[in-house]
């Protein structure tokens, strides 16, 4: 296993896309009404990012075919986009998607409820939102990896839920997906320490029933096993000399 910690001159690009990804995501928020189709996000997604000057990250990577990972109550991540699928009140969906600017990347994710949600599953988000919290709060130089999988799994599960065993964050940086895995699961103490400079994207996948999943016949879209709801958050940070740090915050007027 390479890790690479980022020199601060290195992060600060990575801001800039964080910064870009926050407007993203937060305008698709605002957006996000029972009726609309995800392909219609997906386009205003590409849109916004070129706006920027920005590359949608996601597109065409390992040949996914669109800017915006879309996945609807019980699909887990990888969702894509389609003119057929249009949401509706009660649903769930998580939104993942990537920057690409000046050569470094920036990956979040949200799960936005549409319309009025049943309290389980409102529970579901809210909880996998603050595990995410809980693990950026355990990201600090000289903690290990292990830490932050705990923290998230320690939550969750203590609300009765599920961590998605099969998928991870990542590091990430000038590519996508770099050393290390960041499991949603694990032991205090335990792997890598982390060094100032690490990039890393956190992203607890959540089910309200098994942690078990599949992958659809499309290659790319995974659901829970039982067929039950899944959430979804993530945030790229730095851990550095002055603490850790958000690279994705979105906007202070957004509702996420």
């Amino acid at each position: 296993m390479v890790v690479k910690p980022k020199t601060m001159a290195e992060i600060a690009i990575m801001r800039e896309a964080g910064k870009m990804l926050g407007e993203v995501l937060a305008g698709l928020a605002d957006l996000i009404e029972p009726g609309i189709s995800t392909k219609e996000l997906d386009v205003w997604a590409e849109k916004k990012i070129r706006s920027f000057g920005a590359i949608p990250t996601f597109k065409g990577y390992g040949g996914f075919p669109a800017t915006l990972c879309t996945s609807i109550n019980e699909e887990v991540v990888h969702g894509i986009p389609s003119k057929k699928r249009k949401l509706k009140n009660g649903d769930i969906i998580g939104l993942d998607c990537g920057v690409t600017y000046m050569g470094y990347v920036s990956d979040s994710a949200i799960t936005v409820m549409v319309g009025e949600v049943a309290p389980e599953v409102r529970h579901l988000v809210e909880v996998t939102k603050q595990s995410l919290d809980a693990a950026i709060r355990a990201a600090r130089v000289g903690n290990s990896i292990g830490d932050i999988g705990y923290a998230v799994q320690s939550m969750v599960e203590a609300e009765g839920f599920s961590v998605v065993r099969d998928l991870t964050g990542h590091g990430v940086g000038q590519h996508l997906h770099e050393e290390p895995q960041v499991l949603n699961y694990g032991r205090k103490g335990t792997g890598l320490r982390i060094p100032a400079g690490l990039t890393i994207a956190i992203e607890p996948m959540i089910n309200m029933g098994t942690w078990e999943v599949r992958t659809l016949k499309d290659g790319w879209t995974v659901v829970t096993a039982d067929g039950k709801p899944s959430a979804h958050f993530e945030h790229t940070i730095a851990v550095h000399r002055h603490g850790t740090e958000i690279l994705s915050l979105r906007p202070e007027w957004s509702k996420i």
